[in-house]
């Protein structure tokens, strides 16, 4: 009798290996670049909750200081996933890369913060024109704003709101190019009187130096403007199309998680972006703040993309405006949504 339940049970076992053995080879390993903002808190938040590997997804993280220096990456084959923003990929595309957004993550996450030596020119708490000369005219130089690359969202928010927003005399501002984590140690340090800044660096900022002031939101900047986006290369979309359409399902779900239970995702925000070294209520306000505008729908940025592509091209960054056909796999999206 017991031998016929052992034969019994190892037949079972037979019968399940080919199963198990299938659900092994649909893993799909990815090898994700992402920069270190709030923006890319949907993808640490699906892996904190265990959705990832639910969905056979394994996610290499590699952290970068500029969507400009992942797109070589990108470029390269050494990255299958680029969650980062979007205006690097306006470049890429100009080049002839093949790059499809298929999710979006936030919106209007660019703020400029100014420093101690500057706030105080800006009275009303909003950054000014009349401001920016004041600061000159006492101080016999320009004002120094730290930001990304040229080709970059922040770049390219940090001008528009200058120069089209505001009306800067440009004899009035220096603007200074230097990484993400530099920027944030410029601003704190007072090694520049400000520059752009997001989640969760303003909260981190200003509690270590609460001279540290918001001047710009990103509303004021350059309403609506296409922020993080999970982006795939064309390649990667074509040959993994399932793995390409659960990711985008765990962008929305964590979407949703973060937007109605932001106390939950903290922790897994945390571990991604502080490596566990941020302290958790940090975090949560910083998922609470005015500056985080979560979204998951590509469609939202579709016409503030196109604006951008040709604040773009007047910067110098892109040599002319090309058509967004092919940009943005709505269909990919859609499918996605439909299936939550």
């Amino acid at each position: 009798m017991f031998g016929f339940f052992r034969t019994l049970g190892f037949a079972a076992v037979l019968a399940l290996a080919p199963l198990a053995a299938a659900e092994a080879q649909t893993t799909t390993p990815i090898r994700l670049g992402y920069i270190p903002v709030m923006g890319v808190a949907q993808i640490f938040v699906a892996e904190g909750e265990g959705w990832t590997k639910e969905k056979g997804l394994d996610i290499k993280f590699a952290s970068f200081e500029s969507g400009p220096n992942m797109i070589q990456a990108l470029a390269s084959g050494t990255l299958d996933v680029y969650v980062a923003g979007l205006a690097p990929l306006l470049v890429a595309r100009a080049k002839g890369q093949d790059i499809r957004v298929v999710a979006a993550t936030v919106v209007e996450e660019m703020g400029v913060a100014a420093g101690l030596a500057l706030a105080p020119f800006f009275n009303g708490g909003k950054g000014t024109a009349a401001g920016f000369k004041a600061f000159r005219e006492k101080n016999g130089r320009p004002a120094k704003l730290a930001t990304q690359p040229i080709g970059s969202g922040p770049n390219a928010t940090l001008q528009y709101w200058l120069w089209e927003q505001l009306k800067v005399d440009r004899a009035d501002v220096d603007i200074i190019e230097m990484g993400i984590d530099a920027t944030q140690r410029a601003i704190l340090t007072g090694a520049v009187e400000g520059g752009n800044i997001r989640e969760p660096a303003l909260t981190i900022a200003q509690r270590q130096n609460p001279n540290i002031k918001l001047v710009a939101t990103g509303a004021d900047m350059f309403p609506n403007f296409p922020g993080v986006v999970v982006a795939v290369p064309g390649a990667f979309a074509d040959k993994h199309p399932k793995a390409v359409e659960d990711l985008v399902r765990l962008v929305i779900r964590a979407t949703k998680l973060l937007e109605t239970d932001p106390a939950r995702a903290a922790p897994h925000v945390g571990v991604g972006l502080g490596k566990g070294l941020v302290p958790n209520d940090v975090i949560l306000t910083a998922l609470k703040s005015p500056q985080t505008h979560f979204t998951s729908d590509p469609r939202r940025i579709i016409e503030s993309t196109a604006k951008l592509q040709d604040y773009q091209v007047k910067l110098g960054a892109l040599a002319k405006a090309e058509p967004l056909d092919g940009l943005f796999a709505i269909d990919v999206y859609e499918r996605a949504a439909s299936g939550n």
